[in-house]
């Protein structure tokens, strides 16, 4: 955009999670702007723009990057399509801000950070829970020592999701395009979660199942088991196959623990031997507007953004290992 202190969006896919959270955080946040669109549909890609009120709408993408109005680019499409948009924007000068999981496997990651790093612009992964507060806060007790060393760490996902193929997100349920079931969908996000408090994995066991949806070309339940370089021991399970949401946080440790039942929901239980506490920290209410100003701030200001591809390539590995892609 002309001015200088504001950061010029263009949208790459205007699906369901950009109408409702990435879309209201670029027009609520005062060092952004959003400056165009692109989607397949150009009916849906003109009704989008007006509805946010987008300067340009493109059906394709590739013709979006030579719009000079665009300082940076949301990646918001089926995951096979990382790779390829992330590379494209970034030989056009674009920065890129891109949806979760990075990519299909570590290889396609590392070929967007060096396309980012060639072409100097900034590259992040829309994990947006290493902003929560009631993370930092979790950082904070494990720090002080209060809760001991941390010896297991349980995470459980549970959202069921019995989804047709004709579901305009469909492609979830296509190996090709999603790479994975649950484990790769938001499974990568509480792996993140987890390389953030716990730093790099020793080694995993894993597995994959399709427990109640069996004609499905990806999973429906997985498993793995994360040992940490610094000492934790850690579950993470998902699946779209339980009635029973679950979206739960505990850790153990030498000394007490920690539980949130609800991660989205930031109330965390603190155990010590000297009793039991309960706090709240709620997140933003648009979960995604923290992540995507500090973005803006990081290319405004000229820094790395607190979620760079590195992240979304130390998650990637980690699929690799589940799924057998390593």
């Amino acid at each position: 955009m002309n001015d200088e202190s504001i950061l010029g969006w263009g949208i790459i896919g205007a699906g369901d999670i950009v109408r409702r959270r990435v879309a209201p955080a670029i027009i609520d946040l005062p060092n952004c702007g959003l400056a165009a669109v692109s989607r397949a549909n150009p009916g849906r890609a003109a009704e989008f723009a007006a509805e946010f009120g987008a300067r340009r709408w493109y059906a394709d993408w590739r013709e979006m990057l030579t719009d000079d109005t665009v300082d940076a680019v949301y990646v918001a499409t089926p995951v096979y399509l990382h790779a390829e948009q992330t590379i494209a924007a970034a030989e056009a000068g674009k920065h890129v801000l891109c949806e979760k999981p990075m990519a299909m496997n570590a290889l396609e990651c590392d070929r967007m950070i060096a396309a980012c790093e060639a072409n100097n612009v900034k590259l992040s992964i829309a994990y947006y829970r290493r902003f929560y507060p009631v993370l930092e806060r979790v950082r904070q007790v494990i720090a002080s020592g209060e809760i001991g060393k941390i010896a297991v760490v349980q995470i459980n996902a549970f959202e069921y999701v019995d989804m047709k193929p004709d579901n305009p997100r469909g492609w979830f349920l296509e190996k090709a395009k999603s790479g994975g079931g649950p484990m790769m969908d938001f499974g990568c996000h509480r792996l993140e979660v987890l390389t953030d408090l716990f730093g790099k994995v020793k080694r995993t066991a894993s597995i994959t199942a399709n427990v109640l949806f069996t004609e499905r070309e990806v999973e429906d339940t997985a498993s793995v088991i994360l040992e940490f370089e610094s000492g934790p021991c850690a579950t993470v399970t998902v699946t779209h196959a339980a009635a029973e949401p679950q979206d739960t946080l505990d850790i153990f440790g030498s000394l007490g623990s920690i539980h949130i039942s609800v991660l989205n929901a930031g109330d965390i239980r603190i155990r010590t031997r000297d009793g039991e506490r309960t706090e709240t920290h709620p997140a933003d209410a648009n979960i995604h507007l923290p992540l995507i100003n500090d973005f803006a701030e990081a290319v405004l200001n000229g820094r790395d953004p607190r979620v760079g591809g590195e992240t979304g390539r130390l998650v990637a590995a980690l699929e690799d290992e589940i799924y057998g892609r390593a």
